[in-house]
C-alpha cells in the first residue's frame, strides 16, 4: 500500500508524570493551530496514551489510566481544532513501555534467562521495563486501540516502542515449548522474539482494519532495517527515527532511508526540535543542523517530521515554532518540486545489517563507510537487501561482510551476465562457512585464514589500537589516481587471496618486516613495510573488482583518504558515467530524484559540516556557501531548462559528451535545481 503523507509533520511527545500539576490548563484551540500554521505543519502526532502510561482523552473503558491531574478532554480537542484547519492528527500511543501497567503487572513483564526485567531495575527513574506482548497485555492493548478507533476520529495510529526482546517469561517459554524450540537456547528466544513482534504487528493491523480500512499505521521500533521486510505489509509506511545528536548520529538517517524507500512505502524522516534527544526540555537545535537535517529528507525522497514535546499546561512554546516553521515555510516552497519524486541512483549496495543478525547495530562500520565514501562522492545509491531485484542499477557493492550462498551467487551471475558490475571486499564473496569463495567471478581464490593473534582470534579485520598486524598496499596506475606512487598502511589485516590467472591484479599487498608483539615491535605502531610482497590486494576480473581489505569498515574507523581513493578509483572504472557529478567539496551531499509525471529530474545540493565541538555528539552551528559550483547531470532525457527552485530562476546549460554542465551561483545551506524536457 503506498500511502501519500503529509510534507510537514511534528511529533508531539507527550510524556508527563503524575507529580504534574493543571496538565492542559494553557490548551486553547485557536492558540494551538495558528501556532501550527504560522509554523506551516500540516500534520501533528498527538498523544492518546504515554510512556508512563496515562491517558490524555476521555476513556470509558480505562478511566482509572486519565492522567490524574488532567484538566481537559485534550486529544479529541487537539484533534477538533486541527481537523477544523485540515491539519492532520496521527494518534500516538505506546507500546512496550508503560510504567502504570509495569507497575500493577509485573507478570506481564519481559524477563531475562535469569527471571530479571528488560529495562531498568527499579529504584532507577525511568519508565524503561518492557512488556511482553504475548501476555494477557495485548488484550489490553486491543481494548485501549478499539477505543480509540470507536470514540475518536483516527488518521494515523503511531505505536513506540515495538521491538525484538528475547524474553523469556512464562508466556514465551510455553509458547516456544509448544512450537518444538528450546527456550534455553538463546538463539532460539531471539528468533521467536522477532517472529513474535510481526505476529503481534500483523494481529494489531487487522484489529485496527475492523473499524478503520484506510488509516495510517506505523510500529516504531527507532530504526528500520533489513529485518522489518518480514512485517511490512503491516505498516502503511515507514517514519524513521533519527536525531542525529540524540544516538543516531549524521550516518544513520541517509542509509535507513536508502533501504526503506526501496520497500514500496512512503517515508517520513524524523528529526527532533531538541539540542539533544527527546524530552530535553527549553532547548533549541541550531536552526541550521535543523534546516540541513530537513532538507536531507526531502532529497532522499522523504516527507520531514519533526520532534517536540509538549509542556505540561499544553501550550505550544511558540519560540520552538519560530524554529520548526523557518525550515517549513522553506519546504513548503519547495513541495511541487517533492511531490511523487522518486530517487534515481546508478548503485545498489547490499546491506551488512542483514548479515549481521537481527541484533546487529543500527549502523554498522562497513554500511557507515559506505555512506561516507558514496556520499563524498556523489555517487547515487539504494541499500538493498538480499531479496531485492537488482534490476536497474549499472553496479552492485558487496562491502566487507557479505556471503554469498548458492542462491545469491546464482542471482550475482545472472546480473553480471545481464552487463551489469559488480565490488565486492574483504571476506563479501566468501560462502557462509567461510571456507571459499562462492563466486567465482571475483577472480580470487582463499589462500589461507591468515594469523590468529595471541588470544586465538583471526586478525583479519580486527582493530588493534597499535596497528599490531598493519600491512600495506601499493597501487597500480589502474587504481592510483588522484595517490602518490608508493604504499599505503593498511590498518585492518586484509585476506590472504590468490588471483585467477585471466584476473588483472590492480594493486599489490606488501608485507611489514615482522608483525608487533611483545617479542617484536618497533616504533610506537605498525612495523614499516618490507617491500615484500604478500600477494594481491586488488584484482579485476571483467566488469568485477575484488578488494582484499576491509576498506569500508576502515574508513569508518579513522577515514584514510587512500582507501576512499582506491573504492572511488575502482567505480571508475566500472562506471565510467556516473549519474551526477560536481566540483565542490567532499562535504557536498548531492541527490538525483525525478518526477515522472512533470518530465523534470530534480537535483538537491546540501552543504554543512557537522563538527563534534562537545564530547557526546555532533553539531552543525554555521552555514558556509560556496560559490560557482559545477554540476554535470548524465542526460538521461532531453531537457530545454534549467532552474533554480523554489525560486525559477533559469540557469545556462550545455551539453557535452552525453552530460548536462551547468553552475550554480550559490549554494546556501541548500539549493535545489530543476532539469525539464
Amino acid at each position: 500500500m503506498t500511502m501519500t503523507l503529509r510534507q510537514r509533520q511534528v511529533h508531539l511527545d507527550f510524556h508527563t508524570s503524575e507529580a504534574l500539576h493543571d496538565i492542559g490548563a494553557a490548551f486553547d484551540p485557536d492558540t494551538f493551530v495558528a501556532t501550527l500554521q504560522r509554523a506551516a505543519v500540516d500534520s501533528i502526532t498527538c498523544f492518546a496514551r504515554c510512556h508512563h502510561g496515562w491517558m490524555y482523552y476521555q476513556s470509558s473503558r480505562h478511566p482509572e489510566r486519565r492522567h490524574p491531574q488532567l484538566t481537559t478532554d485534550l486529544l479529541r480537542r487537539q484533534i477538533e481544532a486541527c481537523h477544523a484547519h485540515d491539519i492532520r492528527v496521527p494518534i500516538y500511543t505506546t507500546v512496550q513501555w508503560d510504567h502504570y501497567t509495569a507497575e500493577r503487572h509485573p507478570e506481564w513483564l519481559t524477563r531475562d534467562e535469569s527471571g530479571r526485567p528488560f529495562g531498568n531495575a527499579t529504584f532507577e527513574a525511568g519508565f524503561y521495563r518492557r512488556l511482553c506482548v504475548n501476555s494477557p497485555y495485548r488484550a489490553f492493548l486491543k481494548e485501549h486501540v478499539d477505543e480509540l478507533l470507536t470514540t475518536l476520529p483516527v488518521d494515523g495510529l503511531f505505536f513506540d516502542i515495538v521491538g525484538v526482546v528475547p524474553c523469556a517469561c512464562h508466556h514465551c517459554r510455553a509458547a516456544m515449548h509448544a512450537g518444538g524450540h528450546d527456550p534455553a537456547d538463546p538463539a532460539t528466544r531471539l528468533a521467536f522474539a522477532q517472529q513474535s513482534i510481526d505476529a503481534f504487528k500483523h494481529d494489531m493491523t487487522a484489529w485496527v482494519r475492523r473499524h478503520n480500512p484506510d488509516c495510517t499505521i506505523f510500529y516504531n521500533a527507532g530504526h528500520v532495517g533489513t529485518r522489518d521486510r518480514a512485517a511490512a505489509a503491516a505498516f502503511t509506511h515507514w517514519e524513521l527515527e533519527s536525531l542525529p545528536s540524540g544516538g543516531w548520529g549524521y550516518a544513520h538517517f541517509p542509509l535507513a532511508q536508502r533501504y526503506a524507500r526501496t520497500l514500496g512505502h512512503a517515508c517520513l524522516g524524523m528529526t527532533g526540535k531538541f539540542h539533544t534527544s527527546w524530552g530535553d526540555f527549553h532547548s533549541f537545535k541550531n536552526a541550521a543542523a535543523l534546516e540541513y537535517e530537513c532538507f536531507r529528507m526531502v532529497a532522499l525522497g522523504a516527507q520531514c517530521s519533526i520532534g517536540d514535546q509538549l509542556g505540561p499546561d499544553g501550550a505550544l512554546d511558540p519560540h520552538v515554532y519560530e524554529l520548526i516553521g523557518g525550515v517549513y515555510r522553506q519546504i513548503a516552497r519547495l513541495e511541487p518540486w517533492c511531490r511523487d519524486a522518486r530517487p534515481l541512483n546508478d548503485i545498489a549496495v547490499l546491506s551488512p545489517e542483514e548479515f549481521l543478525g537481527i541484533d546487529a547495530p543500527r549502523v554498522p562500520d562497513s554500511a557507515l563507510g559506505v555512506e561516507r565514501m558514496l556520499a563524498e562522492g556523489a555517487h547515487q545509491y539504494d541499500i538493498i537487501d538480499s531479496q531485492a531485484s537488482f534490476d536497474g542499477y549499472r553496479l552492485l557493492i558487496l562491502p566487507d561482510t557479505i556471503p554469498v550462498d548458492e542462491r545469491l551467487a546464482a542471482r550475482l551471475t545472472a546480473y553480471l551476465a545481464q552487463g551489469g558490475a559488480l565490488i565486492a571486499t574483504f571476506e563479501s564473496g566468501l560462502q557462509p562457512d567461510g571456507r571459499a569463495f562462492g563466486l567465482p567471478e571475483l577472480g580470487v581464490t582463499l589462500r589461507d585464514d591468515g594469523p590468529r593473534d595471541r588470544r586465538g582470534q583471526l586478525v583479519r579485520g580486527r582493530q588493534y589500537p597499535s596497528g599490531d598486524y598493519a600491512e600495506y598496499l601499493r597501487p597500480g596506475a589502474a587504481l592510483g589516481g588522484g595517490l602518490p606512487a608508493t604504499e599505503h598502511v593498511m590498518y585492518l589485516r586484509g585476506l590472504a587471496v590468490d588471483a585467477a590467472a585471466d584476473a588483472e591484479v590492480l594493486a599489490d599487498t606488501v608485507a611489514s618486516w615482522f608483525d608487533r608483539s611483545d617479542r617484536h615491535f618497533s616504533s610506537h605502531r605498525q612495523t614499516p613495510s618490507s617491500g615484500q610482497v604478500r600477494g594481491p590486494a586488488a584484482v579485476q576480473r571483467g566488469r568485477v573488482i575484488y578488494l582484499a581489505h576491509p576498506v569500508f569498515r576502515q574508513y569508518a574507523h579513522n577515514a584514510p583518504r587512500w582507501c576512499k581513493r582506491l573504492l572511488l578509483n575502482a567505480i571508475d572504472r566500472l562506471l565510467a558515467e556516473p549519474l551526477l557529478r560536481h566540483d565542490g567539496p567532499s562535504s557536498v551531499f548531492a541527490t538525483v530524484l525525478e518526477q515522472p509525471a512533470e518530465a523534470r529530474r530534480i537535483v538537491h545540493l546540501l552543504h554543512a559540516i557537522p563538527e563534534r565541538r562537545g564530547a557526546d555528539f555532533d553539531v552543525i552551528e554555521d552555514v558556509i556557501p560556496l560559490y560557482g559550483l559545477t554540476v554535470s547531470l548524465r542526460a538521461d532525457a532531453p531537457v530545454g531548462r534549467v532552474a533554480l527552485v523554489p525560486d525559477d530562476a533559469p540557469l545556462p546549460f550545455h551539453v557535452v559528451d552525453g552530460r548536462i554542465i551547468v553552475t550554480v551561483p550559490c549554494v546556501r545551506g541548500h539549493q535545489a535545481l530543476t532539469f525539464e524536457a
